[in-house]
């Protein structure tokens, strides 16, 4: 079966709609309920959301989406990811049932159409069967939280969690197919969209408050401080990783994808949609000092995307290790100052304005731009003229 190497397509930026909507309602959610409850809430429903899209974009890196059948299906799949993402704010209320049948269409769409796609590679075929059951008992768990509330409800929704993620590191990567140019392109359209989600936030913030001087400087830092976030990712990370990708046999190349994209965007995708809560709420009550949860949410949101980049260094560093080698220490001490950094303001966060806040963690975020800039300068030449 020839691997896919064709950009990504007009129907998966089409079927990514629904999940900018499902990532809105979770920020949405966080910002109704500004509560520690609220917050784990509002990360497990982004968990979930995150595994299910993650499932489409492995799916149509082997099976072309614009095919009349695969394309019925996944408008249908669609429309069941629409009906999720509306039951969002109510997934652990009324609209709990609602939410795991939906969530059990989209993923019974997804194993369907992976079938289809096995007929033609039966290596591919036995890893679905692999995934399958698992996948299915996770689906049926969030159906009966939906009965439940209190602990025993969370109870549910962490074990199905943690039978969906687990269930990818079964077979060590063997059968899965992974064409690196689509793969790490549709995954770094996904940060746009979350990094979208945090200029929207500085919009809805805004609604129905006076313009004022302050409302403006809050709105420019928090722009720089996306770019900032933008620039982070996009410089190097997103180049060195497609050709890492590309480099590696078909099952450490699916470990690596697994890995590397699957599971840690998910957390820098949650350090995105955490800091766009505190900008909301910065925006919302730009002179005062912020709250406990929204300033965790703006300083340990940064903290949670800058770390997650540590972590994508060291699985980067062990997926080639000639790598390690040729760009020895390459991005070693920014991201963890970084951390530390914008963690350490957390209590100035508390006491000072919150505009104030917010042009202390964007100093932070362009200290960290300036300083890639000048001491890997030419490590970054390197990799990005090497881009495949």
């Amino acid at each position: 079966m020839a691997e896919r190497e064709q950009r990504v397509t007009p129907l998966e930026l089409f079927f990514d709609l629904v999940f900018v909507f499902g990532v809105t309602q979770v920020t949405n959610l966080m910002s109704d309920d500004p509560t520690w409850p609220g917050l784990g809430r509002g990360l497990l429903v982004l968990a979930a959301i995150w595994w299910a899209w993650s499932g489409y974009a492995w799916l149509t890196n082997v099976l072309e989406p614009e095919e009349g059948t695969v394309r019925s299906a996944m408008v249908a799949a669609m429309a069941a990811m629409l009906v999720v993402a509306l039951a969002v704010p109510e997934a652990f209320g009324e609209h709990g049932v609602l939410f795991g049948v939906a969530f059990l269409i989209v993923r019974l769409l997804h194993l369907q159409l992976f079938v289809l796609a096995g007929k033609r590679d039966a290596d591919m075929l036995r890893a679905v069967l692999r995934f399958a059951p698992p996948s299915l008992v996770a689906s049926a768990l969030l159906i009966m939280a939906g009965f439940l509330d209190g602990s025993a409800q969370a109870a549910l929704w962490l074990a199905a969690l943690a039978v969906d993620y687990s269930a990818a590191l079964t077979g060590r990567g063997e059968g899965w197919r992974v064409s690196p140019a689509h793969f790490a392109e549709r995954h770094g359209l996904i940060v746009i969209i979350a990094l979208g989600e945090s200029i929207v936030s500085i919009g809805i913030g805004a609604a129905g408050v006076a313009l004022s001087t302050s409302i403006v400087a809050a709105a420019v830092l928090a722009i720089v401080a996306v770019a900032a976030l933008w620039w982070a990712y996009f410089d190097v990370y997103a180049v060195q990783a497609q050709r890492q990708l590309s480099e590696l046999s078909r099952a450490a190349r699916s470990r690596f994808a697994r890995d590397y994209y699957s599971y840690l965007h998910l957390p820098m995708i949650a350090g995105i949609v955490l800091f766009a809560l505190g900008l909301k709420k910065t925006i919302e009550h730009v002179g005062d000092p912020l709250a406990t949860v929204p300033a965790v949410a703006l300083c340990g949101g940064l903290a949670l995307y800058f770390f997650t980049h540590v972590v994508l260094r060291v699985r980067s560093v062990q997926a080639i290790r000639r790598s390690a080698a040729q760009h020895p220490g390459w991005f070693g001490f920014g991201r963890p100052a970084a951390t530390i950094a914008v963690l350490a303001l957390l209590p100035a966060a508390l006491e000072l304005s919150a505009l104030t806040a917010l042009a202390l963690v964007t100093a932070v975020c362009c200290a960290l731009i300036v300083y890639d800039l000048v001491h890997y300068r030419g490590e970054r030449t390197q990799i990005r003229a090497a881009r495949p």
